[in-house]
């Protein structure tokens, strides 16, 4: 992977990373319940499922990417239309109050870990996502495995820093999103960078 490419791939690893989603309201719920030291065992539990995640799309789609530059075309381009839907859905997405669950602070670190776990690996969006969009990234005249490894712990080190974020300024995130003015503006913001991405994607090449 040239320094392009992994510069290209980090800064999508931000975008999707920042975006607001399952594993963002989890840690910022675990943040409130039980603080920023005890509660960041829920970051580590999503990092785990993330790189479960990583592995089955690298085990499943090295082979076929090596061999057929048409199907490397169509995920490119399904990713970018992917995307899209998602910044479509996020600049429609209504107003709502996002509900924390309160719990009892006696939860362990273990159960925290398996709880961000569970959290990761119950969305099947997030290995299609994947899916969609680490191929785009592989230099194909090299190994790939050795790529996966980078994209993974880059991706990792940067989802660990926004959560570490989410989970220690959850009180303050929240009290921002109670304005229905300001949550539109959040939801069009992150549209915005969706689509973005997307045409960041439309213009990698194998």
């Amino acid at each position: 992977m040239s320094y392009q490419l992994w510069l290209g791939f980090m800064l999508a690893c931000w975008v999707i990373s920042i975006s607001p989603g399952a594993g963002a309201i989890a840690s910022m719920s675990s943040g409130l319940n039980y603080g920023f030291r005890r509660g960041y065992w829920n970051a580590l539990g999503l990092q785990l499922a993330l790189l479960l995640q990583i592995g089955i799309v690298a085990a499943g789609a090295g082979v076929l990417f090596a061999t057929s530059p048409w199907a490397f075309l169509a995920v490119k381009w399904f990713g970018v239309a992917y995307l899209l839907y998602l910044a479509y859905l996020q600049w429609r997405a209504p107003v709502q109050n996002i509900a924390i669950a309160h719990e009892q602070p006696t939860k362990s670190a273990a159960k925290l870990v398996m709880s961000g776990f569970l959290v990761n690996m119950s969305n099947p969006k997030a290995i299609v996502f994947l899916l969609a969009v680490l191929p785009q990234f592989l230099d194909l005249s090299r190994p790939q495995w050795p790529q996966y490894l980078i994209m993974a712990v880059t991706m990792i080190c940067i989802d660990l820093i926004v959560m570490a974020g989410y989970t220690g300024l959850a009180a303050k995130v929240l009290r921002l999103l109670k304005s229905a003015k300001q949550q539109k503006i959040m939801n069009k913001s992150f549209a915005t960078l969706f689509a973005g991405a997307a045409i960041l994607l439309s213009l990698v090449h194998q």
